[in-house]
């Protein structure tokens, strides 16, 4: 009974992951749209809030130190999962109560080029998505690790390899939700403290990240930093391995 519930439960976080994901994008799509103002001094304040409380569970719940004693209260392949869950829900959050200020910043008037934009911000989700399935889409999100757990196997975590894209830049799930992120033709105050926030958090959860992919895969990883970019596939940078 404990893992099919297992199971049910990585299955449900799964599909409002997706949900969540989905919305963002109509979110993010339709930011700019005419909106009624709020007070700026409040707006600010709600809307920086409520990135920080995505960013502070995002990197906290990630870190190894957390999950070692995380997993002492949830069963280990839960962790993921409730990982998935609580960060979709927090971002759903961010979707509810942000707070508009839709004072033109910038807009892009002629045809070709709105159209490029809103290209680009589809690009750059569709990088998103494509990404997470050249390493492990349903490891990264707990389905495969609710699924060995409910078939009674051992999960392994997967392999360090470089595919496709990460052969060129380290990080191009990011690389596609900055891209995404500035990719409009019209852009708001809110859009663009949105932007600009989020792009500093993904700058610095990158070296977050980096320093525990070294404690788990040593010098491979290394060699890999050293030969590929973590962003911009710089022509100076060799070819990883």
């Amino acid at each position: 009974m404990g893992r099919t519930l297992a199971l049910l439960y990585g299955i449900l976080s799964y599909l409002v992951f997706f949900g969540t994901f989905l919305y963002a994008f109509w979110f993010l799509w339709s930011m700019d749209a005419e909106r009624p103002a709020s007070p700026l001094a409040r707006a600010l304040l709600i809307n920086a809030g409520l990135l920080a409380l995505f960013a502070v569970q995002h990197s906290v719940m990630a870190r190894q130190w957390f999950k070692n004693a995380w997993t002492k209260i949830i069963p280990p392949p839960m962790e993921r999962s409730t990982y998935v869950l609580l960060a979709s829900l927090l971002l759903l959050a961010l979707i509810r109560f942000w707070q508009p200020l839709p004072t033109v910043i910038w807009e892009v008037e002629n045809t070709p080029g709105r159209f490029l934009l809103r290209a680009l911000f589809v690009l750059g989700w569709l990088l998103v998505l494509v990404s997470t399935f050249l390493i492990d889409h349903f490891e990264l999100f707990g389905l495969k690790q609710a699924w060995s757990y409910w078939r009674g196997r051992s999960f392994q975590p997967p392999a360090f390899k470089t595919p496709a894209l990460y052969r060129f830049v380290r990080h191009p799930i990011y690389l596609g939700w900055i891209i995404a992120f500035w990719s409009t033709p019209l852009m708001t105050l809110d859009h663009l403290f949105f932007a600009i926030i989020t792009t500093a958090y993904i700058l610095l959860a990158i070296q977050f990240e980096e320093r525990d992919l070294i404690q788990f895969h040593g010098e491979a990883y290394k060699v890999y930093r050293s030969g590929v970019s973590m962003l911009v596939p710089w022509p100076s940078k060799r070819k990883a391995p």
